[in-house]
C-alpha cells in the first residue's frame, strides 16, 4: 500500500456531525479509537486501510492515549507513521485526541494526575504522533491523591501553551466532573467533553447522574466500549469464536463473562435489531445516539469492513417506546 493517498471527495456526504456540548467543536457521530489493534503486534497495512476507510466515510476523529498498544506508546507511534504517510495534508480536517492518567513509565512520575506527569506525557505523545498539538487532551481517570486543582491547572496551562486546543476528562464521575467544570471555567479553559463507558449493557453514566449533569452543564459525552467489547455484535451468538477478543486476550473481556444468560440476552437483542432492519451492532450504536446526549460513539475495529458496518448505525437512531421497553426487558431491566 505505497500509493499516494487521496481522500474521497464524498467523505462528508453520509456522516452526521454533532456539537460537543456548548462548544464550537463538532464530532462525527462515529469516531475511531486506537485502544485495540493499533499496537506493535498488529499489522500496519491493516491499520492504514482502516484509517483510510474511516476518513473516506467522514470519520474525522481518531482517539488515542499514551499507553495504548501494546506496547505502551506503540499506538501513537503507529499513528505518527500513518499521519506522515497519509494524513498530514488533512490535519485541519481531523480531530486528534490523546490522554494521560494511567500507568505509562516506571517510577512515581509516570502515572495518575500530577502536573509533572501530564506535561511530560503530552510532550512524549506529540513526538510519537509527529504533531504540534492535539485537538483534545484528556485526563484519563480520577486521581484520589493529587489535588484536582493541580490537575485542572495543568490542563488549562497545556491549552494555553498551544499543545492542545481543548481539555477533556475520561472516566470522571458526577462529583469530579462538576468540580472540573467549576475549576476550568474559573481558569477560562475550554473544557468540553467527558469520555465514559456506555452501552446497552453498561448504563453507569445514567445511574451515577453523569449523563444528566453533562447535558445541563453543556459538556459533551463521547462513549467508549459502545459494543461492550464485542458482546453487542453477532460474534457471540453461538459461543466464543477462536479468534475473538475474549479467547485471545482476556484482559478486558473474559470467557467467564459470556454466560448462558448473557448469550440469551444477546440473542433477544439480535432479534429486536433484525426487526428494525439493523444488525445488533448497528442497533446498539444507534441506541446510544438516540437522544442526542452522546455526541459520538467511539468504535474499535480490526478490519475496514467493521467500520463500514458501524457507520450504518447513524441511518436510523429513532426508537419507539415499545422498542426501548423491549430492549430493557431483554436485558432484564
Amino acid at each position: 500500500m505505497n500509493e499516494v493517498y487521496q481522500a474521497s471527495d464524498s467523505r462528508y456526504c453520509e456522516m452526521k456531525y454533532n456539537r460537543v456540548g456548548k462548544s464550537g467543536l463538532m464530532f462525527p457521530a462515529v469516531s475511531l479509537g486506537f485502544w485495540h489493534n493499533f499496537g506493535s503486534r498488529d499489522n500496519f497495512d491493516t491499520m492504514r486501510s482502516m484509517c483510510r476507510t474511516a476518513f473516506d466515510h467522514g470519520i474525522t476523529q481518531f482517539d488515542l492515549a499514551n499507553n495504548y498498544g501494546p506496547v505502551y506508546g506503540s499506538a501513537e507511534e503507529n499513528f505518527g507513521k500513518l499521519f506522515e504517510k497519509d494524513f498530514r495534508t488533512y490535519r485541519d480536517e481531523l480531530v486528534i485526541t490523546t490522554k494521560a492518567g494511567y500507568d505509562m513509565w516506571p517510577g512515581p512520575y509516570g502515572n495518575w494526575g500530577s502536573r509533572k506527569y501530564l506535561f511530560a506525557s503530552l510532550d512524549q505523545s506529540l513526538k510519537r504522533m509527529h504533531l504540534d498539538y492535539v485537538d483534545i487532551f484528556y485526563h484519563h481517570r480520577m486521581d484520589p491523591d493529587t489535588p484536582l486543582e493541580e490537575t485542572m491547572e495543568a490542563l488549562a496551562d497545556i491549552v494555553k501553551s498551544g499543545r492542545a486546543l481543548y481539555a477533556g476528562v475520561s472516566n470522571y464521575n458526577k462529583e469530579y466532573t462538576d468540580r472540573a467544570v467549576k475549576l476550568l471555567r474559573e481558569l477560562h479553559c475550554p473544557f468540553i467533553v467527558n469520555q465514559r463507558r456506555y452501552s446497552i449493557f453498561d448504563r453507569t453514566i445514567e445511574e451515577d447522574g453523569v449523563k444528566d449533569y453533562c447535558r445541563e452543564a453543556g459538556i459533551g459525552i463521547i462513549a467508549f466500549s459502545p459494543l461492550a467489547q464485542g458482546l453487542l455484535t453477532d460474534r457471540y451468538l453461538h459461543g466464543i469464536p477462536a479468534d475473538s477478543r475474549a479467547s485471545r486476550d482476556g484482559r478486558f473481556l473474559k470467557t467467564g463473562d459470556i454466560t448462558p444468560e448473557k448469550v440469551e440476552c444477546i440473542r433477544k437483542l439480535n432479534e429486536l435489531a433484525a426487526k428494525r432492519g439493523q444488525t445488533l451492532a448497528e442497533m446498539s450504536l444507534a441506541w446510544i445516539l438516540k437522544d442526542g446526549d452522546v455526541c459520538s460513539v467511539l468504535i474499535g475495529a480490526s478490519r475496514p469492513e467493521q467500520i463500514l458496518d458501524n457507520i450504518r448505525a447513524i441511518q436510523n437512531t429513532d426508537f419507539t417506546a415499545e422498542e426501548l421497553a423491549a430492549i430493557d426487558a431483554a436485558c432484564g431491566r
